[in-house]
């Protein structure tokens, strides 16, 4: 495993877990129903983020590492594209993975198909990854500790870190969402051995946008500096910081209907991408691909890889590459996946 996680348990998984389908394909426009506004759902995120703030994910890279990125699988009965990125992520040694947003229909079926894949995919990571010592007690395989540390299953932390979306509020989907993912604004830092003893930190960030806003709960928190990130002199302690949201900051068309943040809200984020000296923004929301350069920020809006609105095979992934001496790429990645008949 050329990159490994620190495991302990996780402040962060914030899965999306629901979407409308109306007549044969998802619409990113559809009217939000939602049943809890984002200023709840981000109390409710800090709360946890406070009571386990100790024992929040790190992620521990050795060198270079590369993670994949995909957008609004709206996941029902047939959860095939889904189950392809995991494995894809596996196949190729991903750091981590991440999702932006409506990532199943808001049905309790749904979720127990996604919360099944979920469990099946994270044996597979296990049994790649750890050794298995004991009943309970699993150890990384060519651990380099002397000795290894010891892990239960519960303490590994599976590497799925998704954005909620706004069809993953809907008819009351945050409380089946929130019950398995607790939290929908968070933050993971990324710690990287560079080798001579140096090494550097990247920084990623997810928001809450599911409702086309951040909120003044959101806000309030981020002008506050809860993930700045900066030292006492006003540098920042990261190499790279990366932000994950639902909601996509620019219209790929001039005349796209899906909603987007507010005027204001956008003239905010902007500027405070700027501010946390973002390397790259990913969104997801309108199932249409978007690539473009803002103050320095890099903002890249994926299409979806739902087999309703994509049912070919296609290039729905982003793999971000940073290798050993610091250099960035992105790269689309192909989905075999077909629907079936």
């Amino acid at each position: 495993m050329k990159a490994k996680t620190l495991i302990l348990l996780a402040l962060a998984c914030l899965l999306s877990a629901s979407c409308v389908k109306l007549r044969e394909k998802i619409s990113p426009t559809d009217i939000i129903i939602a049943s809890t506004a984002v200023e709840d759902r981000v109390k409710m995120s800090e709360v946890f983020y406070l009571n386990h703030y100790n024992n929040k994910v790190w992620l521990i890279a050795e060198g270079g590492y590369s993670f994949l990125v995909g957008a609004d699988s709206h996941v029902t009965t047939d959860p095939g594209r889904m189950d392809e990125m995991l494995a894809i992520g596996l196949r190729d040694d991903d750091l981590f993975y991440a999702h932006l947003g409506d990532i199943a229909d808001t049905k309790a079926e749904y979720y127990v198909t996604l919360d099944s894949l979920l469990w099946d995919a994270k044996w597979r990571y296990v049994e790649a990854n750890y050794e298995q010592i004991s009943d309970y007690e699993f150890i990384e395989k060519d651990s380099k500790m002397d000795p290894p540390i010891v892990y239960t299953y519960e303490d590994i932390v599976y590497p799925f870190f998704p954005v909620v979306g706004n069809h993953d509020i809907t008819r009351n989907g945050w409380a089946l969402w929130s019950n398995i993912f607790h939290s929908s604004f968070y933050e993971i830092d990324v710690l990287v051995f560079l080798g001579n003893g140096e090494m550097a930190f990247d920084h990623l960030i997810f928001l809450d946008s599911a409702s086309g806003t951040l909120g003044k709960t959101q806000i309030d928190l981020i002008k506050k500096g809860v993930l700045d990130g900066k030292y006492d002199d006003g540098t920042s302690l990261y190499r790279y910081t990366f932000v994950f949201t639902h909601t996509n900051i620019f219209r790929p068309q001039f005349n796209e209907f899906a909603s987007t943040f507010t005027r204001e809200e956008t003239f905010f984020l902007l500027d405070q991408f700027e501010d946390w000296n973002v390397t790259c923004v990913f969104c997801g929301h309108v199932h249409t691909w978007d690539e473009r350069n803002f103050n320095g920020v890099h903002y890249l809006t994926l299409d979806a890889m739902c087999e309703n609105n994509n049912p070919d095979p296609g290039d729905y992934l982003i793999r971000v590459q940073v290798d050993d001496d610091g250099g960035l790429s992105y790269k689309k990645v192909h989905m075999d996946y077909a629907k079936k008949k």
